[in-house]
């Protein structure tokens, strides 16, 4: 008899930790993991290789001796575009005053800096507005030259060598990918990551950019950060294999008063369509130096769990903030009070999309009423690629979801989906010898007793991707 842990969250929406400096040792990975991690983030924006496969290592360490499968996402850091530099390193923007960008290398004043970006002067014009410093600056375009825009300055203040810029108005024909996203790419895949965040993606084009390097290696993750996405929101979700409602770069460029609104419809249409959908950014952002939260973050938090979100994140609050512990016990504490609630249930069913006409959509319907009506302590999933356990997951049904699949990389994937617990198990071959799996992983896995029942959904013939078509009530023996 196994004497493993019997490990399952007491939740059915998951935790991402991104790691940093405060979070790079296996004594810290194992806290966070026990205290309620289910993925861990690298940011490649920070970080070298060298720092990367290291903490790969660890998760990996963790994983065997938790033996629970554990997801990596790998967020790629995209197109940055910055100012270049100014002669004293700093100056002062006024209200009303005119201020050139241009293509000359030279350090700027308080009149002029460099931008090398020719891609946004070219798509540029006159009207445009130009957002520096995550937004807290913004300049309008007056005239367009060859070599540069000559702009007012909106709102005004200090700004410093290499800001960001941002054009929210206008579809820069720039690649999703650069050649350091390319490199940090095949590095992650050469690692095993299990997901890839994607940055500052515009048009479903640089989401099939991406699938077609990653070719199927991993999950693509799309952050929604651009309000062009928005734009082409379905078509891009189709082509994902997850999405991540990415606040922080989304905050700048749209107007704060539609950023929750945002949030919403990304959260409703990945839902509809069964993708994995993350929200992230600033959950617990005072975290980062204080040991509590305050009470709008933990209502944030609330918030993108009464949504249905299968996942929430914490950024800086666990790569570099003081208590990446208490951030993560804290996350995990809200979103299993949440779903206590009989209100969060409430509204879980009533956001429920319709299942689409396929055979596969309606058995995991059924899955889902035939376990509320009987009161069956668990569905099990037999899934080879993730499909199956993703269309019982996109019901959100009252019990859990064990994902049997013989594929680790499927069980790290399935990580990050609501509700669904993985489980690595050798392929079943018939029908009967599913349910003696699923009666047995039920068993294992500490969710189901004897005398209880449970639901069993699969694909026959078994091992063929998306075929699910068979539905199972079982007794445990």
């Amino acid at each position: 008899m196994s004497t493993r842990i019997k490990l399952h969250r007491r939740r059915r929406t998951k935790i991402i930790a991104t790691l940093g400096p405060a979070s790079s040792t296996i004594e810290v990975l194992a806290r966070l993991f026990q205290g309620g991690a289910d993925v861990f983030r690298l940011n490649f924006s920070h970080g070298t290789h060298e720092d990367h496969a290291a903490r790969i290592l660890l998760i990996r360490e963790l994983e065997d001796r938790f033996e629970r499968p554990i997801g990596i996402l790998a967020d790629v850091q995209g197109p940055k575009l910055r100012v270049g530099v100014f002669s004293g390193g700093r100056v002062h923007l006024r209200n009303g005053q005119a201020f050139r960008l241009d293509l000359n290398p030279t350090p700027g004043n308080a009149t002029r800096v460099n931008l090398p970006h020719p891609e946004i002067i070219e798509a540029a014009s006159i009207g445009t507005t130009l957002l520096l410093d995550d937004g807290k600056l913004r300049l309008r375009v007056l005239r367009k030259r060859g070599d540069g825009l000559e702009t007012e300055v909106v709102v005004g203040g200090p700004l410093s060598d290499r800001k960001g810029v941002n054009v929210p108005d206008v579809v820069l024909p720039i690649p999703a990918l650069t050649p350091k996203d390319h490199a940090d790419l095949a590095f992650a895949l050469d690692h095993g990551v299990n997901f890839i965040g994607l940055s500052f993606v515009q048009r479903p084009e640089d989401v099939a950019e991406a699938k077609a390097i990653v070719a199927g290696r991993a999950w693509i993750m799309t952050k929604m950060e651009k309000p062009q996405a928005l734009d082409n929101l379905d078509e891009i979700l189709r082509l994902s294999d997850a999405v991540m409602v990415a606040r922080g770069d989304l905050g700048v460029e749209l107007p704060p008063e539609e950023v929750p609104l945002a949030q919403k419809r990304i959260v409703r249409a990945a839902r509809a369509l069964g993708k994995p959908v993350v929200v992230a950014t600033q959950m617990l952002e005072s975290m980062i130096s204080a040991p509590a939260p305050t009470r709008a973050e933990a209502s944030d938090v609330a918030t993108a769990v009464f949504d249905g979100a299968d996942a929430v994140m914490l950024s800086a609050e666990t790569a570099a903030g003081q208590y990446p512990y208490e951030a993560v016990n804290i996350m995990d504490r809200i979103v299993a009070r949440v779903e206590q609630d009989p209100g969060w249930r409430a509204m879980i069913e009533a956001s429920r999309a319709e299942p689409e006409r396929a055979t596969a959509d309606a058995i995991a319907a059924a899955a889902r009423q035939v376990c509320h009506t009987i009161g069956a302590r668990t569905i099990v999933a037999f899934t080879a690629s993730g499909s199956t356990a993703l269309r019982v997951a996109r019901e959100r049904p009252e019990a859990p979801v064990i994902g049997l699949t013989p594929s680790l990389d499927t069980a790290r994937r399935l990580a990050v989906v609501w509700g669904v617990h993985a489980v690595v198990a050798a392929e079943a071959h018939s029908m009967s010898e599913a349910v003696v799996k699923a009666t047995r992983a039920a068993q294992t896995e500490g969710f189901a007793s004897q005398g209880d029942e449970i639901v069993v959904a699969a694909g026959v013939p078994f091992g063929q991707s998306g075929s699910t078509n068979a539905l199972r009530v079982a007794t445990i023996k």
